[in-house]
C-alpha cells in the first residue's frame, strides 16, 4: 500500500489521539468526513493501523518504576522460551529481540524497587537466562512517533 502525506497525516493526527473524530480529522486534513473515514478503513485493511491503545500514567496506578532489562542467555535455543516467558508475564510490557550482548530487551513496570528486585529474580530463573542488565526509566519525554510529512510530495489518490 502506497502512503500519501494525506494518509501521514490521517496518522499523525490519530498516534495524538485515536479517539478523534472523522470529521475533526477532515476539518484539519481538508478533505470529506466519508474520504476520511475510508482513508481510515483502508489503513486498517491493510494492516497499516494494527490497533488503538490506551496510555496510562503509571505513577497514577502506583507503578512507580520502569526500567529496561537486557537478557544474556545461554543459547539461542531457549528463544522462544524467553519470549513465552515475557508475554506471560504482566509486568513485562514490552519484549524486544536485538543484536549485541544481550538477546532481549524487556521494558518493565512494577511497583517499586522491591517488585523489581523480584521481577529480576524471576526472570533470572527463567530457563536459558545466564544474566541480566538493569538500566531504570528516570523520565520519559517523547513517546509518540509521527510520520514525517512532505511539503512537495504529489497526492496520490490510488491505493
Amino acid at each position: 500500500m502506497h502512503i500519501d502525506n494525506i494518509d501521514r497525516l490521517i496518522l499523525n493526527r490519530l498516534i495524538d489521539n485515536a479517539r478523534e473524530s472523522a470529521s475533526s480529522i477532515a476539518d484539519r486534513v481538508g478533505m470529506s468526513i466519508p474520504a476520511v473515514t475510508e482513508r481510515i478503513k483502508k489503513l486498517q485493511d491493510a494492516g497499516v493501523i494494527a490497533g488503538y491503545n490506551v496510555l496510562i500514567d503509571n505513577e497514577k496506578i502506583g507503578m512507580d518504576v520502569s526500567a529496561f532489562i537486557t537478557i544474556i542467555s545461554e543459547s539461542s535455543a531457549y528463544f522462544e522460551d524467553v519470549v513465552n516467558q515475557a508475554d506471560s508475564n504482566p509486568n513485562v510490557i514490552s519484549c524486544y529481540t536485538t543484536t549485541g550482548s544481550g538477546s532481549h530487551i524487556l521494558l518493565v513496570e512494577t511497583e517499586n524497587t522491591s517488585s523489581l528486585e523480584r521481577l529480576l529474580r524471576d526472570i533470572q530463573s527463567w530457563p536459558g537466562v545466564k544474566r541480566t542488565e538493569t538500566q531504570l526509566i528516570l523520565s520519559s519525554y517523547k513517546t509518540k512517533n509521527y510520520l514525517t510529512t512532505y511539503e512537495k510530495e504529489t497526492v496520490d489518490d490510488t491505493y
